[in-house]
């Protein structure tokens, strides 16, 4: 397994709780030897940067700048860089991939959905959703729970930002219900390590190729 992907990360260009520019992140990762990188910043129900007052068209746009921007040095250093969201829901978080920004300029208001209509409308358009650390701990997160099994195509086993206890829970509810499992770095500031993500046997062509390993438990989870 040598080829490293990053599945779970921020960028201070649309995340608010990030201190890490796009083409920092691109060269931190590149320099660690990974092959690509999904960039998931916060949408605009999370805790993102995303001005409130302007359009619709135009909030879509900027919750993918950060990955156009990282795309761009990606293309540049030779790193390949995909583009995916956190979306946010009563505190929980799905780590949202395969969807273009197209489909979000086409979707308004979706960030109102509840957890049920969002999954059915993502899944059916392709998409793929993963649970991201669903036991954790925060005064704004009112759910604190995993979300039903039967909406998610895998659960966030381990993240490094979490306490080991919080990914021990994770892992035993993804082995209870036979969900994949995913790891990431959830990587905000230039202080947390790279140390997550999955690790593949062949290079990537597509983020499709990803969202295949992880759901055939053929990706391999990169732990400490």
């Amino acid at each position: 397994m040598k080829y490293l992907y990053e599945t779970h990360m921020h960028t201070s260009r649309v995340s608010l709780c990030s201190d890490c520019s796009p083409v920092r992140q691109v060269r931190a990762y590149k320099d660690r030897g990974y092959a690509g990188i999904i960039i998931t910043d916060h949408f605009i129900n999370g805790n993102s940067a995303c001005p409130p007052e302007i359009p619709w068209d135009k909030k879509m746009k900027f919750i993918a700048s950060g990955y156009e921007e990282a795309k761009k040095e990606g293309d540049r250093c030779g790193l390949d860089v995909f583009f995916g969201w956190e979306f946010t829901i009563d505190g929980m978080d799905f780590l949202t991939y395969g969807l273009s920004l197209d489909f979000l300029i086409q979707h308004p208001d979706i960030d109102t959905l509840t957890v049920e209509k969002y999954s059915a409308l993502v899944r059916s358009c392709g998409g793929f959703l993963a649970q991201a650390h669903p036991y954790r701990v925060a005064r704004w997160i009112k759910n604190p729970y995993p979300a039903n099994p039967q909406l998610i195509d895998a659960a966030e086993v381990y993240n490094a930002s979490m306490p080991a206890e919080t990914n021990k829970k994770a892992l035993h509810f993804a082995e209870l219900h036979n969900l994949p499992a995913l790891a990431g770095s959830d990587s905000h500031y230039k202080s947390i390590p790279f140390a997550s993500g999955i690790a593949l046997s062949k290079k990537a062509g597509s983020i499709f190729d990803i969202i295949n390993a992880v759901k055939t438990r053929e990706a391999k989870l990169i732990l400490p």
